[in-house]
């Protein structure tokens, strides 16, 4: 009896503990918990593969990324169809595991291409990889975050996002740790074989916690509803997603945030990689530095949602969260104008990376649970992979005419700060709609 009383109090201080850190609510512990295992899988298998990526990138020759881009956005345009159309007949649970199977199958692929490649073929292998994860990476998580968005709402987001993001963080840093510590002595087959498995993982979780959502209405009316929802496809034109963006000034703008983001992103991405191609001298020690970069900027992202993103985002709003970012673009690309080093180049990518994970991306995710059920997985998807690979594209090549015009790192750091100082008004903006738009148009759930 004694043991069970000691069980129930250590259980009610770790419930007090967990309410203080994110304002965590009784019936949404197990939901919350499930989601958590699928973004932790779901990250922890792209972080796996995600500096094999960036290596192959390398291989490939960083004078073709631009390259690569286009192609990453041409696939992205081709495969967005089929996705939409699956959306429109299959109930979501069943849509969302076909698209992951569909990856799953892909990297089967990819290891027996793997295994015994000449180092031509590894090359051209290498590029069409490198293609591939950058689809894989903004399908697979935006289907999650549209997932999100549909069930919990407005005011959950807000309270909750923060730490959903920090079990992709977790993610993150067990998949970016795996990597670091096997690329060495692994081949990268080995490394694709467990990214799967955990792809898996996350297909079960998808399942789980399709069954489980219901229960956060369960305290209101709407129960029936969101089990309806959850058993019903949603329907709508295929080219809904596409149409639907282009006609609202409202997923217009977050399209802009996002080709924003994407565009300042690519042209510190393009010179890191020119950085890394300089400095180090193999295959290996190049994956290792990457999956290095990415445990320490998934590390400082972990405390920050633990400790900080509900909190910030409850007291200051969307409009300022949303701002933080480009503002603190604003000053990095200025800083870097100024002093053009490779230290200080690393410190704007990493201190950028850590304030979008831990803030901007939580906050664009809140942007999407205004808008309606079709609208959060056709158009978020629409602008999560088209638009911000527009971006890639749009970025990859005005390096590149830069370049071409004897601009080095300061001349392109300095072409990037007007850029962010309209991503600043853009947030505003955004974030004052967001708040107009939950006030006139209660959350359906």
């Amino acid at each position: 009896m004694g043991s069970e009383n000691t069980a129930d109090v250590s259980s009610h201080h770790a419930g007090t503990l967990l309410q203080k850190i994110v304002n965590v609510r009784p019936q949404e512990l197990v939901v919350l918990g499930w989601a958590w295992l699928y973004v932790l899988a779901l990250m922890a298998a792209y972080y796996v593969i995600r500096p094999i990526r960036d290596t192959m990138g390398i291989e490939g020759g960083v004078e073709n990324l631009q390259w690569l881009f286009t192609g990453t956005l041409l696939v992205m345009l081709a495969i967005n169809p089929p996705y939409a159309a699956l959306v429109r007949k299959l109930a979501r649970v069943r849509f969302i595991t076909v698209t992951y199977l569909f990856f799953v199958a892909n990297l089967v692929l990819f290891i027996i291409l793997l295994q015994g490649a000449s180092d031509e073929q590894r090359v051209w292998i290498g590029r069409a990889f490198f293609i591939w994860v950058s689809v894989f990476n903004l399908f697979v998580v935006s289907v999650f975050w549209a997932l999100m968005v549909d069930v919990f709402n407005a005011e959950q987001a807000k309270r909750l996002f923060g730490l959903i993001s920090a079990g992709a963080t977790v993610g993150a840093i067990g998949g970016s740790a795996l990597a670091s510590g096997l690329a060495r002595n692994v081949e990268a087959h080995w490394l694709l074989s467990g990214s799967a498995l955990l792809l898996l993982v996350a297909v079960f979780s998808v399942r789980r916690l399709s069954q489980l959502a219901p229960q956060l209405r369960s305290v209101t009316s709407d129960a029936g509803q969101a089990e309806h929802e959850a058993r019903t496809p949603i329907g709508g034109p295929i080219i809904s997603g596409l149409t639907h963006t282009l006609r609202s000034p409202y997923l217009l703008g977050i399209s802009l945030y996002i080709l924003l983001y994407s565009i300042t992103s690519t042209f510190l991405y393009f010179q890191q990689a020119a950085i890394v191609r300089d400095y180090f001298p193999d295959r290996a020690t190049r994956t290792v530095f990457f999956a290095n970069v990415d445990l320490a900027v998934n590390l400082l992202t972990l405390l920050m949602q633990l400790f900080l993103t509900g909190r910030f985002l409850r007291r200051f709003g969307v409009a300022i969260a949303a701002a933080l970012l480009p503002a603190l673009s604003v000053i990095g690309f200025g800083v870097l104008a100024l002093l053009p080093t490779v230290a200080v180049l690393v410190g704007v990518q990493v201190l950028r990376r850590v304030a979008n994970f831990a803030l901007a991306k939580p906050t664009r995710e809140v942007l999407f649970t205004v808008v309606s059920r079709e609208d959060k997985y056709k158009a978020k998807s629409v602008i999560d992979t088209i638009v911000y690979r527009a971006g890639d594209q749009a970025g990859s090549w005005s390096y590149a005419a830069l370049g071409a015009l004897g601009l080095g790192t300061a001349g392109v750091a300095l072409a990037a700060v007007p850029l962010s100082i309209l991503w600043v008004v853009n947030a505003v903006w955004l974030g004052r709609r967001q708040k107009k738009m939950a006030q006139e148009a209660p959350a359906p759930h």
